[in-house]
């Protein structure tokens, strides 16, 4: 922590200020105390100077408020004023603990009404911020980011959008496609992957985990996780295995073509314990019959580590599933919301990311480069080392 504290000498942008939109309050109040913290302890010669002002406050947070009227429409509101603000914006458009009543009946939000409430209130900002950044997590509409027929490109729409509104950077976590920024190849996109988090995790929940090519695999749900299974294998030391998504492609359910079989393709899993990379559980169907495949081939605990966890169709067979022994432990980041009975879960590992978010927005509000927080190696490394793991 010296060492980051030290660096960071630039002149900031602007005076700091976070908006967590609803939903993200509770990340918010993370941010904010990490960065309080920092700052009252940076020791800076600057401090005074009138390019520093507002460098160290009590709250870097800014109240807004996203009312709805009946009908469900809604408008954006900011309690104070952000004139010549670095201004940091967090979104989670998946939370769909938020409700709104419509029509006399309570209404969970869904990505699209997030969305929504986000570019009211970055038009609230009436183009007064210096800056204005959005931390999206979850990236809306993701996973429509290619056009296969007469279909719309929702993620690209939207990135062009943000842009079009005044967003200066919008940074993201373990984007489905991180090829959707080439939507706007002039303009601030990072993607940003939480493998530290994870690993560190890991390492702290199981503690009897031998981070060895003998004793542990890493596998890749399918084809198009492979690069995230190659960086996980590759700075654990560990060999690599994948799935083959076999589908059906003369139907279509639920908006895709269903999947006829999984097919293993890799080394000998027996005897082994399995970590499975991947970016997102939706359903869950998918890693649940990968666990019992894996099982079958003499696998030892199965480890799912994926950067979001949606639970869109319950949690009920992940009970099953852990009590058949198909799975572990399930490890999922905090980036989105966290269903409360989902805490209670003896499968289920949070994995906090508001501290790194932290450190992300200290360092861009310096007009630093976060180079050295994208690339994790040399800390994953270190941690493995404290935990005689290496």
């Amino acid at each position: 922590m010296a060492d980051y504290l030290e660096d960071l000498i630039n002149i900031p942008v602007g005076p700091l200020g976070i908006i967590a939109m609803p939903g993200c309050e509770e990340m918010g109040k993370k941010l904010d105390f990490y960065l309080t913290k920092w700052r009252k302890e940076r020791e800076h010669e600057h401090k005074e100077t009138l390019n520093f002002r507002g460098y160290d406050r009590e709250s870097f947070l800014i109240e807004v408020h996203c009312p709805r009227f009946g009908s469900g429409e809604a408008k954006g509101t900011i309690k104070r004023s952000v004139r010549g603000l670095d201004l940091y914006i967090i979104s989670d458009v998946f939370n769909y603990g938020v409700e709104y009543k419509m029509y006399g009946r309570e209404v969970p939000m869904s990505p699209d009404d997030h969305y929504a409430d986000l570019k009211r209130i970055i038009a609230a900002t009436q183009g007064k911020a210096k800056r204005i950044n959005v931390i999206m997590p979850m990236l809306y509409e993701g996973r429509q980011h290619r056009r296969t027929g007469r279909e719309s490109l929702d993620s690209a729409t939207a990135l062009q959008e943000l842009i079009s509104l005044g967003v200066s950077n919008i940074i993201t976590f373990d984007a489905h496609d991180p090829r959707v920024q080439m939507a706007i190849p002039d303009h601030g996109f990072d993607n940003v992957m939480p493998t530290y988090q994870m690993i560190k995790a890991l390492v702290n929940n199981v503690p009897d985990v031998k981070i060895d090519p003998e004793h542990l695999m890493i596998i890749s749900p399918d084809e198009g996780a492979m690069a995230r299974g190659i960086y996980f294998s590759s700075v654990l030391g560990v060999d690599l295995g994948m799935f083959y998504k076999r589908r059906d492609y003369s139907r279509i359910v639920n908006g895709k073509n269903p999947i006829v079989a999984h097919e293993y393709l890799g080394a000998d899993v027996a005897g082994k314990d399995i970590i499975i990379t991947d970016d997102m559980i939706s359903s869950g169907d998918s890693v649940l019959d990968l666990g019992a495949k894996l099982k079958t081939l003499g696998a030892r605990n199965i480890y799912v580590c994926t950067t979001f966890g949606l639970f869109c169709n319950g949690l009920e067979h992940f009970d099953k599933a852990y009590k058949d022994g198909w799975i572990t432990k399930v490890f999922t980041t905090n980036g989105i919301y966290t269903n409360p009975e989902l805490l209670e879960r003896e499968w289920y590992c949070p994995v906090d990311l508001s501290k790194y978010i932290s450190y992300i927005i200290d360092t861009l509000n310096h007009d630093a480069s976060i180079s050295g927080l994208l690339d994790p190696s040399t800390k994953i490394n270190a941690l493995l080392v404290k935990k005689g793991l290496r």
